[in-house]
């Protein structure tokens, strides 16, 4: 890894002077263009500012990732003014349901290796919701309306029962990405993906992106420890086909997860994968174990610095290749990534620095991959940031490529 960084380090210096020459061109062509008004659907309820959650949109601080935990609510139990007042205790209907839009664009050169200048607004458009049912009970989902011009459909949906019979544990049931308690895709700040968390051999179903399941949080009272745990159909969301039948097999799989605070600013955690699948598209059914695990620190140095790591290693006892035709045993796939952020003045600076590290190999040749990110954005708005993103890739193409956009919620 370390020669790999040396060897593309002067290319990347050669390249980053475009980010500075492009970020002043953008800036100029925003302000002058028309700006999001308004702020986000829980920051519009509280009359708080998107800034006491996120530093900068959307990466959560620590108390906004409280407030999710805690069911999006800021006191145990919400006003009455949030509801409508029917005569029935057992109806919690809320006054206004809260919405908010999350607009993405960007304009990138050499995307894909094509050698072209290309706008690419509006790359996302998200309509969102969330809030409490009851005391206990709350919502989450999202609606990606588009995705590089495409409707994908709801991805994250789920809802929560807070301290469920007075235990301290959490449960929620529906979509979610199952990475999402070591690492939140959704909300990172770089365009650049992180390959290990996305990385599936053959035509395996089984990912750490998003399923349908159950998932399970405790915090040790006095230790800090945490523990999560997933029950997972473990092939995606997919249609559920005539039959409404949303697995494809009839295993399940588990993700389970423990944290422990280290001091102020360290964590460190442990992430274990264990699944069966059918596999798909093969000529003849047979099943196939599966299993990830790998380390996770992260830092978080007064809102200033923060830096996130995992290592995964995978193996899958057998996949197929549909392009080949042929079967593969014992497949092993590891990987990780090292992302850093550095925000001068805390959750008030109005520039930050992100850096990111890929690195993926596979006895499944096609998924090896490594990247160096650099990223810089400008918080124009505390619900709008101009980026700018300069990243080099190997795998089956060596090239760089430069983009710039906005990401604004609203």
């Amino acid at each position: 890894m370390d020669n790999y960084i040396a060897l593309n380090l002067k290319y990347m210096i050669i390249k980053l002077y475009k980010i500075f020459f492009l970020i002043p061109a953008f800036i100029i062509s925003v302000v002058f263009s028309r700006e999001a008004s308004g702020i986000p659907a829980f920051a519009r309820k509280y009359q708080i500012s998107c800034q006491v959650c996120h530093s900068p949109v959307p990466r959560l601080k620590p108390y906004g990732e409280e407030f999710a935990a805690g069911g999006y609510r800021m006191t145990e139990y919400e006003s009455p003014r949030y509801f409508v007042s029917t005569g029935d205790d057992k109806l919690s209907l809320l006054r206004e349901l809260p919405l908010a839009v999350r607009i993405d664009g960007i304009a990138s050169y050499n995307g894909g290796n094509s050698g072209k200048f290309d706008f690419g607004a509006p790359s996302g458009v998200k309509l969102l919701s969330g809030g409490e049912l009851s005391e206990k009970l709350s919502y989450y989902f999202y609606f990606f309306m588009s995705e590089g011009g495409e409707i994908v459909g709801i991805e994250d949906a789920f809802l929560t029962y807070s301290n469920i019979l007075g235990t301290g544990i959490n449960i929620s049931a529906g979509q979610f990405q199952a990475c999402d308690p070591f690492y939140k895709r959704e909300i990172r700040l770089t365009l650049e993906d992180i390959a290990i968390l996305t990385s599936v051999p053959g035509t395996s179903n089984a990912s750490l992106k998003y399923e349908r399941g159950i998932i399970a949080d405790y915090e040790i009272p006095g230790l800090g420890t945490g523990i999560v745990a997933e029950l997972l159909n473990g092939n995606g969301i997919g249609n559920g086909g005539e039959e409404l039948l949303f697995d494809k097999d009839r295993y399940k799989n588990l993700l389970l997860y423990i944290t422990q605070p280290l001091g102020r600013s360290f964590t460190l955690g442990l992430m274990g994968y264990f699944g069966k699948e059918e596999v798909s598209g093969a000529p003849v059914t047979l099943p196939s174990q599966i299993k990830m695990i790998g380390p996770v620190l992260k830092a978080n140095f007064n809102e200033r610095f923060m830096i996130n790591a995992q290592y995964i290693l995978r193996t899958d006892d057998r996949i197929f290749d549909e392009t080949l035709g042929t079967w593969g045993t014992g497949i092993k796939t590891q990987g990780g990534y090292l992302e850093a952020i550095y925000t001068p003045r805390g959750d008030a600076s109005k520039w930050y620095f992100t850096g990111l590290l890929n690195w993926v190999e596979s006895d499944y040749d096609i998924l090896d991959y490594r990247s160096v990110t650099f990223h810089v954005g400008h918080v124009l708005r505390r619900n709008l940031r101009l980026i700018s993103e300069y990243t080099y890739l190997e795998g089956e193409d060596n090239y760089g490529k430069i983009s710039f956009g906005f990401v604004a919620a609203f």
